[in-house]
């Protein structure tokens, strides 16, 4: 079970691409098993003390095994995650655009896939290792933002029409057609969905699906894991669509969905589970 949470602010000028720290310790008896949602970012976990295991349901191939530290995501399907004993860490949600920056390769290398950072090597695995060495939270979010401000020092622009195309997609809540997304972009859409995939991990329709996903979501009582690029419910009257049960059809149409039947189908797809059953459970995340 939890039993530390720390937040943190990266400094001012990361802003753009980091929103928040989130330290952690935890501590568990007997194995904990969470399912994680499926997400348009990237999960990027720094941690030391107990072993997690990261396992996709659809392919086994695509997990992390045995380590404390890896990077995970864009992921279109939910996944499950494994740990015992006493472990703590650094937890970092980056949206896409950010990510790629940040880590300076495609992200169609990371898509549906968890990669523990000793086999990526470099700088984030002598990261991993300072903040290990670090006595507080404070001084290991200090080391981050010397850290990340030192990669975009030395990692080239993301493709600003790429970057463009995120921030319509993302804007509408993923509501934006792929159509009208490369006529805003001034490419076909091909060439948009060829360049947005290898950049950013997944094709634009599979992102906007996961966006609006996120966005219902968090109002369906998932708030302690939240992508960087998630808004807050609009304001107004909360009505059973925050609270569950009767409100399934609201918060359908809220978030432009067909129909109840077509949010619980993609609740169902990238969480494991129907709104109802996720609103009533404990948070997936030790995060």
């Amino acid at each position: 079970m939890l039993t530390e949470a720390v937040i943190g602010l990266p400094d001012p000028r990361l802003r753009p691409y980091v929103d928040r720290y989130l330290g952690y310790r935890e501590r568990s008896a007997g194995p904990l098993v969470r399912r994680e949602a499926a997400g348009a970012f990237v999960v990027l976990i720094l941690g030391w003390g107990a072993p997690l295991d990261v396992t996709d349901p659809r392919a086994a191939d695509r997990g992390a095994h045995g380590t404390s530290a890896f990077l995970a995501g864009p992921f279109d399907g939910w996944c499950a995650t494994r740990t015992a004993g006493e472990g703590a860490g650094v937890q970092v949600l980056l949206a896409a655009p950010a990510a790629r920056r940040l880590l300076g390769l495609p992200l169609g290398e990371l898509a549906n896939r968890a990669v523990p950072v000793d086999r990526l090597g470099g700088w984030l695995v002598r990261l991993r290792d300072d903040l290990v060495e670090l006595p507080d939270w404070a001084g290991r979010f200090a080391r981050l933002d010397a850290a990340f401000a030192g990669r975009l020092a030395v990692t080239g622009p993301v493709d600003p029409r790429l970057v463009g195309a995120w921030r319509l997609l993302d804007g509408s809540g993923g509501a934006l057609g792929v159509g009208a997304l490369a006529e805003e972009v001034g490419w076909s859409r091909r060439h948009l969905a060829v360049r947005f995939r290898r950049e950013f991990g997944l094709p634009p329709k599979t992102v906007a699906r996961l966006l609006r996903f996120q966005r219902a979501y968090a109002v369906a009582g998932r708030t302690l894991v939240t992508a960087p690029t998630v808004a807050p419910p609009p304001s107004g009257r909360r009505g059973d669509a925050d609270r569950g049960g009767d409100g399934w059809a609201e918060l359908a149409v809220r978030f432009g969905y067909y129909d109840q039947s077509h949010l619980i189908r993609e609740f169902r797809e990238f969480a494991g589970a129907t709104p109802a059953a996720l609103a009533g459970s404990h948070s997936s995340n030790p995060a």
